[in-house]
């Protein structure tokens, strides 16, 4: 469902906005918000809830590893958007799920109208590092529909 508010948004997502991303700000067109689920080293993966405002979304990206890693996403709450390099985007919305292979060029966010939330599970692995990529283009991203 599309939350064109965050008054309407606050309502639905669960796992709540947390605090200003800024560590990565540099690496998000819009304004994105990380609340860890768990303190890191306290758990053998790494989780988080991220929200992103209407527009929002990261650079193309890729965790890379050796062996095992990746990234998971759980869609919680409002409508988003999520591209593999070469492929078409897939639509997502509450409840659905990808899994990110490592060594993976992709980009998520959320959809031009509506907030979305996700959880973020780094998928534990060797020789893991994550590389930061070029922006998604205004002209790619808005002619998603």
């Amino acid at each position: 469902m599309k939350y064109n508010t965050k008054e309407e948004f606050e309502k639905v997502n669960m796992f709540g906005e947390g605090v200003p991303n800024e560590m990565f700000a540099q690496y998000f067109i819009g304004n994105s918000y990380l609340n860890p689920l768990v303190k890191p080293g306290e758990a053998p993966l790494f989780l988080a809830n991220v929200t992103f405002e209407p527009g929002c979304r990261n650079n193309w990206h890729i965790h890379h590893a050796t062996k095992g890693g990746g990234q998971m996403l759980i869609c919680t709450a409002g409508e988003g958007w999520y591209q593999e390099d070469g492929k078409e985007p897939v639509s997502l919305k509450e409840g659905s799920f990808v899994y990110i292979p490592a060594n993976v060029k992709h980009w998520h966010g959320a959809k031009a109208d509506s907030w979305f939330s996700h959880i973020s599970v780094e998928v534990p692995g060797e020789g893991g590092s994550n590389e930061w990529l070029e922006p998604v283009s205004a002209e790619e991203y808005n002619k998603l529909k």
